[in-house]
């Protein structure tokens, strides 16, 4: 548990606008993130869709984000264009459980300054959304496993794609059935 000294001082490093809008459909990781950011000083506000995230980043666009990339009703990254729309200076994180390389790229190009893979923990989040410019993140310690690259090469084809898995499964010369198989499930670690 922090202190309350140790609270002021990363309230000082967030400013004065510390506003910070979660967006995620898991509803328990939702509530637990949201109640570790507000210990951290941010004033958060929470979202389980893409519906009520897009609704909450036009009513009061926040000065931090963190969204998660796929949601029941959409894809995350729908938030992150209206968040940038109105507000070019809030800092945004895409959280997802479906990590890969080529989303992580969208992600950034869109506006995102960070992309954590599921799980992680609310020292990670707070990190990523207080890293000053420039700053380096630190280096995984492990590589990639051979499924994992696998796994990152397919999904940078289906975004070349359009996430259009017919022409995905031509473009790797794979059955469309198989590549949906793997579309499916959660990235290797």
């Amino acid at each position: 548990m922090t202190d309350n000294i140790g609270q002021s001082s990363e309230t000082q490093s967030l400013g004065p606008d510390a506003t910070l809008l979660l967006v995620d459909d898991d509803g328990p990781f939702l509530r637990r993130l949201a109640r570790a950011m507000e210990a951290r000083g941010f004033t958060v506000e929470i979202a389980e869709s893409v519906a009520e995230g897009l609704s909450k980043a036009k009513s009061n666009t926040p000065k931090y984000a963190v969204v998660d990339m796929r949601l029941q009703d959409g894809n995350g990254l729908d938030v992150i264009e209206a968040i940038r729309e109105r507000r070019d200076d809030t800092r945004i994180i895409v959280l997802t459980g479906y990590g890969n390389i080529a989303t992580a790229v969208t992600a950034v190009k869109l506006g995102a300054i960070d992309y954590l893979a599921k799980p992680a923990d609310a020292d990670e989040v707070f990190a990523a959304l207080t890293r000053k410019p420039g700053e380096r993140a630190e280096v995984p310690e492990n590589p990639m496993s051979a499924d994992r690259v696998r796994w990152e090469h397919i999904q940078r084809v289906y975004e070349m794609c359009e996430r259009n898995v017919s022409e995905t499964a031509r473009q790797l010369n794979m059955h469309r059935r198989t590549l949906q198989r793997i579309l499916a499930k959660r990235a290797p670690r």
